[in-house]
């Protein structure tokens, strides 16, 4: 090793180079580690080898020779993406991409996972890898809630013995919840919750069980709602409710799901007062919320439903799945996070 690869792959204080590449809105830490291993990332002018390399903001960074951006504080937008996109920056067969449907003023941004080409519903975008990664992985624990119409007469004890998972060609799937909404003929409307997000997973599951799916709408993305988005239409969650859902992003990533309390200025966090902390231990508020979060922040309007949702399903009571007790999402019964994983 020459005194050159020496001196950059030395430790020194900031974070890793794929990370910082992720926080610039250039691309994925995955991706990051892949254009490393080609080559094609230089740093103080020398081409690195490993992305074993922690780097500051007056490191000189560039990708394919050009310069990179500085890191931009970390943006989250809904999307409601239609029918007939491709979830890719680029598509070799031509297709229409979700990325090619944004608005022209928008940044350079990545989506949290994926929806297939059939699929609908809420996308979230970023444009910070860092909280992407984050909310893609299954530790993470952020549930995504589907409306799924198919073909055939779902079986209720099939539905309820997908919440001890289920295991198809191989592949093992977490609990699943389902829950029939309507059956109109032959056709039903299902209500379907996720905690892992494998590659089609919803479909695969309810095709296993004799079910064809004609129609997947994506409502929810942990906290995040479908709400009142028109298709095709994107929205960005105001920044104090990102900090506030997800909690404040740092050198360690993103705490999601809890709020961290930051500390006064050279001191410790302070400590509670007696009297509030009882008030708070009495307090139903939301996990991870220190104020009322307004209901369009995330999404939501009182029934947590799209009219567009309510309008596919048959009716308001089909589409708000108000069978059981507890599935109306007021703002102030949101639910915790829960475990998640990719697109379907």
């Amino acid at each position: 090793m020459s005194d050159q690869q020496r001196n950059i792959a030395s430790p020194r204080p900031g974070e890793r180079i794929a990370k910082h590449l992720a926080r610039a809105g250039v691309c994925s830490r995955r991706e990051a580690e892949r254009l490393i291993a080609e080559g094609r990332v230089r740093l103080d002018g020398q081409i690195l080898t490993g992305p074993a390399v922690n780097v500051t903001g007056k490191s000189r960074i560039t990708v394919d020779d050009k310069p990179i951006p500085a890191p931009a504080p970390a943006r989250l937008w809904r999307y409601y993406k239609p029918r007939g996109q491709v979830t890719t920056s680029r598509d070799p067969q031509g297709r229409p991409t979700v990325f090619d449907a944004l608005p022209e003023h928008m940044p350079r941004v990545i989506s949290v996972g994926r929806l297939d080409i059939n699929s609908e519903g809420l996308l979230l975008l970023t444009n910070d890898g860092a909280l992407a990664r984050r909310l893609e992985l299954p530790a993470t624990g952020l549930a995504r809630r589907y409306r799924a119409r198919v073909f055939g007469k779902p079986d209720p004890a099939a539905l309820d013995a997908l919440s001890a998972g289920i295991e198809i060609e191989g592949v093992r799937y977490g609990a699943i919840r389902a829950r029939i909404d309507r059956q109109q003929k032959d056709n039903a409307w299902l209500t379907v919750t996720l905690s892992e997000g494998k590659n089609r997973e919803v479909r695969r599951v309810l095709a296993h069980l004799g079910l064809r799916v004609n129609r997947l709408i994506r409502l929810s993305y942990g906290p995040f709602q479908l709400g009142q988005l028109e298709e095709g239409a994107v929205a960005e969650v105001p920044p104090r409710i990102l900090a506030d859902q997800l909690g404040e992003g740092g050198r360690d990533g993103w705490a999601i799901g809890r709020g961290k309390t930051r500390p006064p200025a050279g001191g410790k966090p302070r400590k509670p007062e007696p009297g509030r902390a009882k008030k708070r231990a009495g307090a139903k508020k939301p996990v991870g919320s220190k104020k009322n979060v307004s209901p369009k922040a995330t999404g939501q309007n009182m029934t947590g439903q799209n009219p567009a949702v309510k309008k596919a399903a048959g009716g308001d009571k089909a589409a708000r799945g108000t069978s059981r007790p507890g599935n109306r999402l007021h703002p102030k019964q949101r639910r915790g996070p829960r475990k998640g994983g990719g697109g379907l």
